[in-house]
């Protein structure tokens, strides 16, 4: 379990610390919802939730393999609903691997790879509602 408080303070703002680390992070409505977008909103939050957490399976599985992902990036595009109820429709996931890190991964360990991504723990979170389509770069 993780504590995580979270205070508003006004103007559609939001700032939560995580227990453990005490790192600090700060919520913004976004400029179609009243806000000024001027951070992340609660839903960009569950896109960068969904990247970071594919990611970081991935590079579980692969040290587990002796292969360190350095570089590798996730592009998360976050889509909208357009009419109510305001909901997140579709999370669109591009992986990129570096081609001097793609070059240390046989077709075996991308395949256990993938699926680490498709199975991690945000994404088995996420309703069926949302589609999330996830492409991989392998960069060879």
């Amino acid at each position: 379990m993780v504590d995580i408080g979270i205070e508003y303070e006004g103007d559609l703002h939001c700032r939560a610390e995580h227990g453990p680390s005490r790192s600090v992070l700060e919520t913004d409505a976004p400029v179609d919802n009243h806000g000024r977008g001027e951070a992340f909103s609660p839903t960009d939050l569950v896109a960068t939730g969904l990247g970071t957490c594919m990611v970081t399976l991935m590079a579980i599985r692969a040290r587990e393999r002796g292969i360190e992902l350095e570089g590798t990036r996730a592009h998360v595009k976050k889509h909208m609903t357009t009419t109510p109820p305001r909901r997140i429709a579709r999370l669109v996931v591009e992986v990129t691997v570096p081609r001097e890190v793609a070059a240390q991964v046989d077709a075996p360990t991308r395949e256990l790879l993938e699926r680490a991504a498709h199975t991690c723990p945000v994404r088995l979170s996420l309703l069926d509602a949302i589609e999330v389509p996830i492409r991989f770069d392998w960069s060879n």
